[in-house]
């Protein structure tokens, strides 16, 4: 099996059937008598509903139902209630419920506010614009730091603190207030992190099938989170036990954490599906899903750093602001807590104070979008001691080489209470730079001026969290011989079915090509966590470890009643069991075939051969160095990124031809948010200036450069497996490495900062006003 094992870059077994149109997405998927259900949308930010009339609606032809906020409530449907720190032994905040349609109130664009089903799309289409809807518009802010001043709108009038969700604080003051007393530097700089959307290929999209025969609910679901979205829709909005719902995940165009999150929609299509007994399907366009997807990011973070003479950091203060928008989505806070957590980074800091504050605009809710908080720490620690190596003249690599934390130091304690167990960040940044031809860049800057260019280079490193919660997974062997893996993490385009079949077939011996795989349907997979914040490979991979243990185990029994030997006197090695000393043995297969003959078994052993395993969710810490080189045409602002080069630490690697292709995706979404993505919201009305991709400005292929990846892998310390995640890092530390390479473009000019996204237009202006300063 060495050509299928562990490390091999084998090409993903899913894609053929991608590439050749054959995968199952939602829009693929209709069932007998299947009707379709479009939503009315609040035109305002924020309103008050004074009155809706549905009897237009009702009476148009094909249309079947109409659901509205005051329908829900009567029938005690819903609402949602989100994650909130005090879960996590945080302080305690405003738990905002979040109504499957509006009820009393709208509090940002795009709030759901009817549900409009008929037989065809555009009968579903056409009645939802007879639905009248009397709204009393109120006040908007879009802007975090407005919400919270005094006097702002308030968006709930049950929340007792104004807009203000909660407020955290980590590190110690009294501390890092007498570190600064002692600072011979002293450095500061705000940052935005701008608001984003995930806009995966697919668009988010449902179907609701109730029988009334049994009273059962079954959804199929674009989602990341199959048994996460069972539990929510059967305990929060039925109120019926998890038994009574299956949730039925096929493929999945791209999830990004945006579907980690259980939306209304889910609930309303098998609501809605109960009401008038046939099958209701729901698609998001992509204007809705800029609309109403979650988004992500929305920081805007003030810190300073202290450093004494040598440039040794001595503490660090930062003040954060969370918009989390108009209501919370189910781990809407996750990423504010997250970006504190996370701040001191690869650095030691003896000591940090840290206090955030999230806060209700009238904007979409907020979400974990890939990184997940540790994106915007990364960036604003690097952002940081780039801001500190530039103010103090140190130079920034030797800045960095004084203060990383040192590999014989692991395992190491961050000031916020974060145990590093591995890593050399010094010789990875070495290797990043040597990778980098760092000695060849003053050639290509001079080139690069002879064509009327300004060149920048940009260099971070970042580290971050990953392996949260703990899963479960299944092995299955049935009476042929072949193996299923049953996985409880589920697969959104990350190649599990490859990956994991790898696993096996290293461990088990058995042929690659005999291995299936089944994730995604709660009847057929008896529960699971799903897959985000990169947790797969360690928390998932260690469950399928532990399942293979198991079977072994189960099998030897087996195999010694079988060869007629004691069990203790069998091995496994390369998918056989041997007598121990002699040349008598028998293969696992052929064993699994046995279990399911019944003249063969032992008394007890039972019937057939599987098992299951499982792991717990023991943080483990990628890490990695970026290096970024660009180009700026100071007359039109044009960024185009030139060379870049990454080298990460991500453990053992299961298969490289994956990873590396996980790392450039997330560099690419690193780069749009730097340079092109955002969000915005026109600050007067709250309506959303950006609703489509005419405006919305999505990363290209011609936008991407070409990509140095590599590896210095140390094994994790905190898994059997030795793995780190690799999902998220492209992500984390691409946008700091470009704004601090456009930066160092711009410096000569006497520019120190500039926000993202760094838009041609935004870039010009920045350079028009330092040549007029």
């Amino acid at each position: 099996m060495a050509g299928f094992g562990i490390g091999q870059p084998i090409r993903r077994v899913e894609d053929k059937r991608f590439l050749t149109g054959h995968g199952t997405y939602i829009e693929d998927i209709n069932l007998p008598r299947q009707a379709y259900a479009v939503q009315v949308l609040s035109p305002h930010a924020h309103a008050k509903i004074a009155g809706i009339d549905k009897s237009k609606a009702q009476a148009a032809p094909g249309v079947l139902c109409v659901l509205i906020g005051a329908d829900a409530v009567a029938e005690g449907v819903g609402p949602m209630f989100p994650l909130m720190p005090e879960d996590m032994g945080g302080p305690k905040g405003f738990r905002a419920p979040r109504f499957l349609l509006a009820t009393g109130k709208v509090r940002y664009a795009g709030e759901r506010v009817a549900f409009v089903v008929a037989e065809t799309p555009a009968q579903a289409q056409d009645a939802a614009e007879l639905v009248e809807v009397r709204y009393e518009p109120l006040p908007a802010v879009t802007e975090i730091e407005e919400a919270l001043r005094d006097g702002a709108p308030k968006i709930w009038d049950e929340c007792p603190t104004g807009n203000l969700v909660f407020a955290i604080t980590m590190g110690n003051k009294e501390a890092t207030d007498a570190a600064f007393a002692k600072a011979a530097h002293k450095v500061s700089l705000r940052m935005v992190n701008n608001r984003i959307s995930a806009n995966s290929m697919e668009t988010r999209g449902y179907i609701g099938d109730y029988s009334g025969a049994d009273d059962f609910y079954t959804l199929y679901t674009a989602t990341q989170n199959p048994h996460g979205a069972r539990g929510t829709i059967a305990g929060q909005v039925f109120h019926v036990p998890e038994s009574q719902v299956r949730v039925i995940a096929k493929d999945v165009g791209g999830g990004f954490g945006m579907k980690g999150d259980v939306y209304p929609e889910e609930a309303l299509v098998l609501w809605a599906s109960k009401k008038i007994g046939r099958p209701v399907k729901w698609i998001s366009s992509r204007s809705e899903g800029l609309l109403t997807d979650t988004h992500g990011r929305d920081q805007v973070v003030t810190g300073e750093i202290a450093l004494d003479k040598d440039g040794t950091i001595l503490g660090l203060r930062a003040q954060s602001l969370t918009n989390l928008g108009g209501n919370i989505s189910g781990a809407g806070v996750i990423p504010s807590l997250s970006a504190l957590q996370m701040a001191p980074q690869v650095y030691r800091i003896p000591t940090v104070f840290f206090t955030g504050q999230a806060a209700f605009t009238n904007t979409a809710p907020m979400g974990p979008y890939r990184g997940a908080g540790r994106p915007e720490a990364t960036y604003f620690m690097e952002r940081m001691i780039e801001h500190a190596a530039r103010t103090t003249g140190i130079d920034r690599v030797e800045l960095r080489r004084r203060n990383f934390v040192p590999a014989s130091a692991m395992p190491f304690t961050s000031a916020t209470g974060v145990v590093y167990d591995s890593g050399d960040f010094a010789d990875t940044m070495n290797k990043t730079i040597a990778r980098a031809d760092w000695q060849g860049y003053a050639a290509r800057k001079a080139e690069s001026e002879s064509r009327g260019k300004l060149r920048g280079r940009g260099l971070i490193y970042y580290v971050e969290t990953c392996g949260i919660f703990n899963d479960r997974m299944e092995l299955r062997f049935d009476p042929s011989g072949s193996v299923t893996i049953v996985a409880g993490t589920f697969s959104h385009g990350q190649g599990h079915a490859t990956t994991f079949a790898q696993m096996v077939s290293d461990w088990l011996g058995v042929p690659f090509e005999s291995i299936r795989f089944v994730q995604g349907d709660t009847n057929q997979v008896s529960f699971g966590r799903g897959t985000y914040g990169s947790r797969t490979s360690s928390v998932g991979g260690g469950a399928l470890k532990a399942a293979t243990a198991n079977l072994i185990e189960k099998a030897k029994s087996l195999a010694s009643h079988l060869m007629e030997a004691a069990p203790a006197d069998i091995q496994f090695e390369n998918g056989r069991f041997t007598i121990v000393g002699t040349d008598k043995s028998m293969a696992l297969v052929d064993v699994a075939k046995a279990a399911y003959a019944p003249m063969m078994l032992p008394p007890g052993f039972g019937l057939g051969l599987e098992a299951s395993g499982a792991a717990e969710g023991i943080p483990n810490f990628p890490n990695g160095c970026h290096i970024c080189e660009l180009e700026v045409d100071p007359e039109t602002g044009l960024v185009n990124i030139d060379r870049y080069t990454v080298v990460d630490d991500v453990g053992m690697v299961i298969n490289p031809l994956i990873v590396e292709g996980q790392i450039v995706g997330g560099l690419a979404q690193g780069f749009g948010q730097a340079l092109l993505e955002n969000i915005e919201y026109d600050g007067g009305s709250g309506q959303l200036l950006t609703g489509t991709f005419m405006d919305y400005t999505m990363p290209r292929a011609g936008d991407q450069p070409h990509f140095e990846c590599g590896f210095n892998n140390v094994p994790c310390q905190t898994n059997a497996l030795g793995i780190k995640g690799a999902g998220e890092a492209g992500s984390v530390g691409a946008p700091p490495a470009v704004i601090n390479a456009l930066i160092d473009a711009l410096a000569p000019l006497g520019v120190k900062t500039i926000d993202m996204p760094a838009t041609p237009k935004r870039v010009w202006e920045t350079i028009r006003a330092a040549k007029a300063a």
